[in-house]
């Protein structure tokens, strides 16, 4: 018997590769900043320090909002709508406490006089303030997506509310993280 071959292709939806685009374009601008971090590291004015204690808890915070994200994808292509609201809202709100935990880990180097601009500056805190802030800003509109899919979670059409969506927040949320975990381990042992 032969092998039946199908002609039919497999199309990536138009919304998810625009996604891809976009996370391949966020991927770049900040393999190009860590690039620049390393070699802007020889100059003579580059000081060194700690990264601030509470980006091991955001980063912990994230880590479990990746989870919750996937739970939540889980459970809305069960139909499990209850269980679908309440991990979206859980991954929302973690989302929020990351961005809270980040800002205070700007105030934590503010107190140890690392700053952005003027006399406290310098490169490696330059560097570390705008990457990490980029990568909040990334989070922010992450966490916008999480909202307009929680407020879809609780309008009434959602019995035919279609999962992609919910998929494309799961993917740029599971995104973000990575990078983040990239950032972080960027920052502690190879920058």
């Amino acid at each position: 018997m032969a092998a039946v071959q199908s002609n039919e292709t497999r199309r990536i939806h138009p919304h998810k590769f625009t996604l891809w685009v976009a996370i391949g374009s966020i991927v770049m601008m900040f393999a190009a900043l860590t690039s620049a971090y390393i070699v802007k590291k020889n100059q003579a004015n580059w000081l060194e320090f700690d990264l601030p204690r509470v980006f091991w808890y955001s980063s912990f915070t994230i880590l479990l909002s990746s989870v919750t994200m996937h739970l939540a994808l889980k459970a809305f292509k069960a139909r499990e709508m209850g269980r679908y609201r309440t991990l979206i809202t859980v991954t929302a709100a973690l989302g929020l406490l990351f961005i809270t935990l980040q800002y205070f880990g700007f105030r934590d180097l503010e107190l140890r006089n690392i700053a952005l601009t003027g006399p406290r500056s310098n490169s490696a805190a330059s560097f570390l303030f705008v990457i990490t802030g980029l990568h909040m800003l990334h989070v922010l509109g992450g966490v916008i997506a999480l909202l307009v899919i929680f407020i879809r979670a609780y309008s009434s059409r959602v019995k035919n509310y279609s999962a992609l969506p919910v998929e494309m927040a799961a993917t740029y949320w599971h995104f973000v993280d990575v990078l983040w975990i990239y950032l972080f381990i960027f920052y502690n042992w190879i920058g």
